[in-house]
């Protein structure tokens, strides 16, 4: 296969990358609007259609597997193919959470509202907003946008946390409220994780540009 070639298929990987980080940003936005707004189908239509994500995710590491079979790639190019298949995968697991985030929607929305939670809002959109930076920074080479995505983690942790006080309190207030502010908390975490999958394709485009690998020492920073 020609250089020319090569690079022609590295920019195609790319742009399904894209395409799959735009998929999943989308289903964890319509999970969350169907939990604030009480949308039960729009809940249902992500809690059942997670196969589009999961038949991009093949695709894409099917790509990957052809570029590293068909040419011995250079170094950067294998950091830069190794890193696509693991973004693809973190891509994949965050399509997962919206899934648990709309399963959990439904079983809280068959119950009267708790007072919104606006930290799961801000949550949700640090959220997308980390995914759709850390692949910006992995298609256009960023390592400073990557870094940047690193710190907003923190910002998700303490939004967390927050909201676990406020639920906490709500379950000790009336025991009515258990079910659904334990719901809510699951919902906490599985943005939490949405945002730690994001933290991972950071890293992953800090190791593709500089050769660094930075995930423990992010870790010793929390």
């Amino acid at each position: 296969m020609e250089r020319h070639h090569f690079e022609g298929d590295l920019q195609a990987l790319k742009k399904r990358l894209l395409e799959m980080g735009a998929l999943v940003e989308q289903r964890v936005h319509q999970a969350i609007s169907a939990l604030m707004e009480r949308q039960p189908r729009a809940a249902e239509e992500v809690a059942q259609g997670d196969q589009e994500v999961n038949n991009l995710q093949i695709e894409i590491d099917d790509r990957c597997l052809k570029l590293l079979a068909l040419q011995g790639p250079l170094a950067s190019d294998l950091r830069l193919i190794t890193a696509a298949m693991k973004i693809n995968a973190d891509l994949e697991r965050i399509g997962d959470q919206a899934v648990n985030i709309a399963e959990t929607a439904l079983r809280v929305m068959v119950q009267p509202p708790l007072r919104p939670v606006l930290d799961l809002h801000r949550m949700a959109e640090l959220a997308q907003k980390m995914t759709r930076d850390s692949l910006d920074a992995f298609v256009r080479r960023d390592s400073a946008l990557a870094t940047a995505v690193l710190a907003q983690d923190d910002e998700v942790d303490l939004l967390k946390d927050q909201s676990f006080r406020v639920l906490l309190t709500y379950m000790m207030a009336d025991p009515g409220t258990i079910e659904r502010a334990l719901g809510l908390i699951l919902v906490a975490r599985n943005l939490e994780r949405i945002a730690d999958h994001a933290t991972n394709i950071a890293e992953d485009v800090i190791f593709v540009v500089e050769g660094k690998d930075v995930r423990h020492h992010h870790e010793e920073r929390k």
